[in-house]
């Protein structure tokens, strides 16, 4: 078992097939056990078109607590009414009953094809297997469940020192198209041993999305059933952690252990996120775009998100073309006052637009594709309108993108 997939304590973890999917024994129900109903958190979609399972989870979320998570691949049960509604409640319902719990405590999540009821029956029928298939290391197991078009898994762990225990943290995600901000098209899941207070969990959740799976974009879209869960056993031990007191006009002071889990938290989720950018359905290239220079930090994160949200860059970055004009163009839409006279626009550290003018000849136009041919890269526009800065992360768009969307349900 890899090290990414060890036990974190206080919880099991299990995945099976239930025949949800089409393609016969690929694992499609996934299940996190904890202990006992422990501090949970969540994230979900701003689309205002929600699945059944988000307003199931956010309702049940209410009390700040949860004792496990039933998620399902193959179907999203999205705007699918009433009987949807229903489905929801009664897959928990028989997953619940299997396990001796409350059924309220049992958070929902589904990811799939919108427009179809999720079907009880197979859930109902593999109810007692997937409880028979929780163990302290069916991470790997779960996190091969949760996915659709995605290339593999992604999962991400960090720890930190809490007094003189270690605490883990474990993400694991799934997604690779519907990726945009509010929140990022994706069903993530975190866990951690720390005996973190279900209300700093919940600002400590939110803090750590906005600056990592807020800040990535595939192809535009959100989804109906974008959710983060994050839930904490606190079988670490050691004494509870908790935010810091709000102060007026000021952020709050946090400990010392607050800021560890904060960090690590945001570590393990701008790992996944990562992932998922270039896990991008037919991406080969994955950009940073970085933005200096601006009136203030809220300008500049408009500037990156338009320039990482532009088709015009996305499709360029696919043919390795340093087309510094598109990012310009992205940047002057964006709403945002700027002096783009005195702006520079870089590929990597490579200088291609410069106070007005392009900066590009043959030689210089090479060096530039040579860097847009890597995996990895930085798109940087610099400006001299403040101290503001922000970055975003996108990746290319393509040929592979349109194949798979295009026949997505047949």
């Amino acid at each position: 078992m890899s090290d990414l997939y060890a036990p974190i304590a206080g919880f099991q973890l299990a995945g099976v097939a239930s025949g949800i999917k089409k393609k016969k024994g690929a694992l499609d129900l996934g299940l996190i056990l904890a202990d006992e109903a422990v501090p949970a958190a969540g994230v979900f979609t701003k689309n205002r078109v929600k699945a059944a399972p988000v307003l199931l989870a956010m309702e049940r979320l209410q009390g700040g607590k949860a004792h496990a998570v039933l998620v399902n691949s193959g179907n999203a049960n999205a705007c699918t009414g009433k009987k949807g509604a229903k489905a929801a409640e009664q897959t928990t319902l028989e997953v619940a009953q299997a396990l001796g719990i409350r059924p309220s405590n049992v958070l929902p999540a589904s990811t799939g094809v919108i427009g179809v009821v999720l079907p009880t029956r197979p859930v109902k029928r593999s109810a007692k297997k997937l409880v028979r298939d929780l163990a302290p290391d069916g991470a790997a197991r779960f996190a091969e469940a949760i996915l659709t078009t995605d290339q593999g898994p992604k999962a991400a762990r960090a720890h930190f020192k809490h007094g003189r225990r270690e605490c883990s943290v474990l993400a694991i995600a799934k997604g690779a198209g519907m990726i945009h901000p509010d929140m990022a098209t994706t069903l993530a899941f975190v866990l951690t041993d720390a005996p973190v207070k279900k209300g700093f969990l919940r600002r400590a959740l939110r803090e750590a999305t906005d600056a990592t799976f807020n800040r990535i974009s595939v192809d535009g879209d959100t989804s109906t059933n974008d959710c983060i869960l994050a839930l904490a056993s606190g079988a670490a031990g050691g004494k509870p952690i908790r935010d810091g007191k709000k102060q007026k006009g000021a952020p709050r002071k946090r400990g010392v252990a607050a800021r560890r889990f904060v960090a690590a938290l945001k570590e393990v989720l701008e790992d996944v996120a990562l992932q998922i950018v270039a896990d991008g359905e037919g991406a080969q290239h994955v950009a940073r775009i970085v933005v200096k220079g601006a009136k203030d930090d809220r300008a500049a994160l408009t500037l990156a998100r338009t320039i990482a949200t532009s088709s015009l860059v996305k499709t360029a970055m696919h043919g390795c073309d340093p087309n510094w004009g598109r990012i310009l163009g992205a940047a002057g839409r964006a709403g945002v006052e700027l002096d783009w006279e005195r702006a520079e626009v870089r590929v990597g550290d490579v200088v291609v637009f410069r106070r007005g003018v392009t900066t590009m000849d043959r030689r210089t136009e090479k060096r530039a594709a040579a860097v847009m041919k890597r995996v990895r890269y930085d798109l940087e526009l610099r400006l001299k309108d403040g101290k503001g800065a922000a970055h975003y992360w996108t990746c290319d768009l393509g040929h592979e993108y349109v194949r798979i969307n295009a026949d997505y349900r047949t």
